[in-house]
């Protein structure tokens, strides 16, 4: 896979897609997925941002088949309404991408449901969508479901006695625990899809170090990691190419079931796909089994 660039995406001609996130790294693989013919749709809070993300892709790409969809990842209201909503609209779906996230913010936020903010959009809101959208990746071609983690996953503790924070807040070990967590759940995935036959092919990625609006949008541009992020930007990689190893396997046939992507230099923080390394931690079956059924009776979801 040396090398591998957005050039090398094969034809996604009558395939669909749902890519969580307006902006950054999702608007980035609505783009390119797009523009190898895959019928997409950009999910994500925003409406405003949405209806921007898909004129700027059909302004560019005239012939794109796109639309947005509204989707709060941090309500499992909306996460059910989108769901049944889709399962109206079409029989079957080909790809889902668990993108979209929020970073360090600096005080203890939840959601609709009470989860803490990172936690339960980063991890929990994803593992509902999945299980929402489940019956519809069962019809749907060769299907994958792609989840985004990150190096932080690296670093990361699933705090079982204090999953949600309310305890002891610290910004960035609980962003850690929510990749940690989304790293987990998609090797967890395949396994049950191979147990139960679902014939889902369940795969993680990472960015590596990107220039994204994460850090501006939860901490602030204000803060400490805002303003990193905003006088040392030449350290992070263009968000096209962080997105390369989501679309590697998104859509390459070298994409392995159950593995796990990132960038190939500087210690996987940018440079072009390669097989990332799997924090330890992220391979405990005893604690996956532990988050899984944990993750369904906070959600109310059944996988």
């Amino acid at each position: 896979m040396a090398q591998w660039t957005v050039s090398d995406i094969p034809s996604q001609r009558g395939r669909s897609a749902v890519v969580t996130g307006t902006g950054g790294l999702g608007y980035e693989d609505a783009r390119a997925l797009a523009k190898a013919g895959c019928d997409v749709i950009i999910a994500g809070r925003n409406a405003a941002k949405g209806a921007a993300a898909v004129a700027k892709i059909r302004a560019e790409l005239p012939f794109a088949i796109i639309r947005f969809e509204q989707l709060d990842l941090a309500s499992l209201a909306s996460i059910k309404d989108f769901s049944k909503r889709l399962r109206s609209q079409q029989d079957s779906l080909d790809l889902l991408i668990n993108n979209a996230g929020v970073m360090v913010p600096p005080k203890h936020q939840e959601t609709q449901d009470g989860f803490e903010l990172q936690l339960g959009t980063n991890y929990l809101g994803h593992f509902a969508l999945t299980a929402g959208l489940l019956p519809l990746l069962m019809k749907g071609k060769n299907p994958r479901v792609v989840t985004l983690s990150s190096i932080a996953a690296r670093d990361g503790v699933i705090n079982f006695n204090d999953l949600n924070a309310q305890k002891n807040y610290r910004p960035m070990p609980v962003y850690s625990q929510s990749k940690l967590a989304c790293l987990m759940f998609a090797f967890a995935l395949q396994r049950r899809s191979d147990a139960n036959g679902w014939g889902i092919t369940s795969i993680a990625a990472h960015p590596g170090i990107s220039r994204t609006d994460l850090l501006h949008n939860a901490p602030g541009r204000l803060s400490v990691v805002g303003i990193i992020r905003s006088l040392l930007w030449f350290m992070f990689q263009p968000v096209a190419q962080g997105a390369l190893p989501t679309l590697f396997a998104a859509t390459s046939p070298d994409a392995k079931a159950g593995g796990y992507y990132g960038p190939n230099r500087l210690m996987e923080m940018r440079g072009f796909p390669t097989e990332a390394k799997i924090p330890q931690q992220a391979l405990d079956a005893e604690a996956s089994a532990r988050l899984w059924e944990i993750s369904q009776q906070l959600t109310g979801t059944s996988l």
